[in-house]
């Protein structure tokens, strides 16, 4: 009896101690939110790491704000604060049901931008990221970014049209479409080799990290987001940016041809070419450390 007594006792003073301990100290959390409310019920996930000048990242399709681990590795230790937004539908953001185009996604990260109280952005998208990202900045007047930065885009024009010849067929966009709502985990799976510009510039442990990402996304917003990028084409918006622009581009892209840097570059006046001559599409991971440095460069211009 007497030694349950003393165990008891012992136990109590080590809760007590480790609880003044953890009164005395300052909090190891720094208190920024991981998921933030957008509307009513929906709210998405953001990764928030740094201090300093804020870029803020928006992912492809049908990734998450995950893609960008190495970045966030990387500028959160350069003097960024770095910030990852996962579109609603997308990795650990909700996913309802109803619209998934780019008025949605626009409006999505400017209220995140508003509730973070984000000024002086870097704002960089990839691949349809880079669309949603060139919509918010024509739909809100670059508001909160001072800068823009592309990787990879599907813009301005990811379908082929009258004048844009380089993009996808209508045929081709409308088989992809069918093929996400019948086989989109095979869909998923042979994405590995069309992402990149040779075989073995990623690890396959890499082409499956980039396939489970993939396949945490809503089928449904998969299908409605690619369907609303085949609608989209942001040529006419292009002359309304005036902010500096960086666009990062692989040369041996097969999902967005190099042209289409080629043809932001001439759409939007103060922006600049960043050739990646042995990346195909996932230029951030192909050649990370040329990735990584080129955007902190542009971001201390």
């Amino acid at each position: 009896m007497k030694k349950s007594i003393v165990a008891i006792v012992l136990l109590g003073s080590l809760f007590y101690n480790s609880v003044i301990a953890q009164s005395k100290r300052p909090n190891a959390s720094v208190g920024r939110a991981e998921y933030i409310e957008v509307e009513r019920g929906v709210k998405l996930h953001v990764t928030d790491l740094g201090e300093g000048q804020p870029i803020v990242l928006i992912h492809g399709w049908p990734l998450s704000d995950e893609m960008y681990e190495y970045q966030y590795q990387y500028l959160s230790r350069k003097g960024f604060r770095v910030i990852g937004i996962t579109l609603r539908g997308f990795g650990k953001s909700d996913k309802p049901y109803g619209r998934y185009d780019f008025d949605v996604f626009s409006d999505d990260i400017k209220v995140v931008l508003e509730k973070l109280k984000i000024s002086n952005a870097v704002l960089g998208g990839f691949s349809m990221g880079g669309a949603v990202v060139l919509h918010y900045v024509t739909k809100y007047d670059a508001a909160h970014v001072s800068k823009l930065a592309l990787f990879g885009a599907a813009a301005p024009s990811w379908k082929q049209r009258e004048g844009s010849p380089y993009g996808i067929s209508d045929a081709d966009v409308d088989g992809l479409i069918v093929q996400t709502m019948t086989a989109r985990e095979d869909l998923i799976a042979g994405l590995g080799s069309a992402f990149v510009g040779k075989e073995g510039n990623i690890s396959k442990n890499v082409e499956k990290w980039l396939e489970n990402i993939n396949l945490e996304a809503s089928p449904y917003a998969v299908t409605e987001s690619i369907s609303a990028l085949k609608d989209l084409d942001l040529r006419p918006e292009l002359s309304k940016i005036k902010i500096p622009t960086a666009i990062f581009h692989g040369t041996q892209d097969k999902l967005c041809p190099f042209a289409f840097s080629e043809e932001l570059n001439k759409g939007i006046k103060n922006s600049t070419i960043i050739q990646f001559e042995n990346s195909g599409h996932v230029l951030f991971l192909e050649e990370m450390d040329k990735f990584n440095t080129e955007l902190e460069k542009f971001a201390k211009q």
